[in-house]
């Protein structure tokens, strides 16, 4: 049985919106790719107007090490450290944040619109109200990594691996904002991806295993030093935000006219 005949099913999960009803088909192919990468077009743009006030972006940097202290959370020195001093954590780590999030998060997109068409759109409508939201965080909280704090090593430049940042001089670090780090988009991203595997999954006890992905990542930008741990909360809360605004578009939708047709199932 194709997915497009699945009724609504009465799970309880907390992802999916009440009264949606699984789309009669799924969005035009080519007009979601366009949608997908204006999208993300306009994000790198708005990400990289940021401001890069560097003094305010380190003492940003210090006062949430010092909160996270006073919470006792500080995780990511620890971590750090033992990046740097075995090899082959450090190197895949920075291949890791380096891809992975760029590879998986648009493959379990289209495995939604390929496989779960009655879930796709609900999920689409998320991860870009989540990325929305984030911007407004990289906006408002300029923060630096603490890889460009005392004590921190930059893992990139430990290992003269590819990444997607590095600290100091580098050609990545010139043409990419360095102090978009609050809310952790990556953290974010992959817990957006846990959840919406975990959602289609029959299995009870295969609902966790999807959450592997969020948990390691959260590792991995940690050890790394290109987030603090806070970062990754800040993650977690954007995409609850975001969630609560995609299911506020259905509400608003019918009022929206032509403007709908970007968030609509048809």
């Amino acid at each position: 049985m194709s997915s497009s005949a699945v009724a609504p099913v009465a799970t309880g999960d907390a992802t999916e919106a009440p009264g949606d009803k699984p789309a009669g088909r799924r969005p035009g192919v080519w007009r979601e790719i366009l949608l997908i990468a204006l999208c993300y077009t306009a994000y790198s743009i708005v990400r990289n107007l940021v401001p890069t006030t560097h003094t305010a972006a380190l003492r940003l940097g210090g006062q949430i090490l010092r909160l996270e202290h006073l919470l006792h959370i500080g995780f990511e020195l620890p971590l750090n450290h033992l990046f740097v001093r075995d090899h082959w954590i450090g190197v895949v780590a920075n291949y890791y944040y380096s891809t992975l999030h760029f590879i998986v998060t648009p493959t379990i997109l289209a495995w939604l619109y390929v496989r779960h068409q009655d879930r796709y759109v609900f999920y689409r409508r998320l991860i870009f109200a989540t990325t929305v939201l984030a911007l407004v965080g990289f906006y408002l909280l300029p923060l630096a990594p603490p890889r460009m704090l005392p004590g921190y090593v930059d893992t990139v430049l430990a290992w003269n691996t590819h990444g997607l940042y590095a600290s100091g001089a580098s050609p990545v670090g010139s043409v990419s904002n360095q102090y978009a780090a609050m809310p952790s988009l990556h953290t974010g991203w992959a817990l957006w991806c846990a959840i919406a595997v975990s959602n289609v999954i029959r299995r009870p006890w295969a609902k966790v295993l999807p959450f592997l992905y969020p948990v390691a990542t959260v590792i991995v930008i940690l050890g790394t030093a290109n987030h603090y741990f806070l970062d990754a909360v800040g993650g977690a809360v954007t995409l609850g935000c975001g969630y609560l605004a995609a299911r506020g578009v259905r509400l608003v939708i019918p009022r929206l006219g032509p403007v709908a047709r970007v968030f609509s199932t048809e």
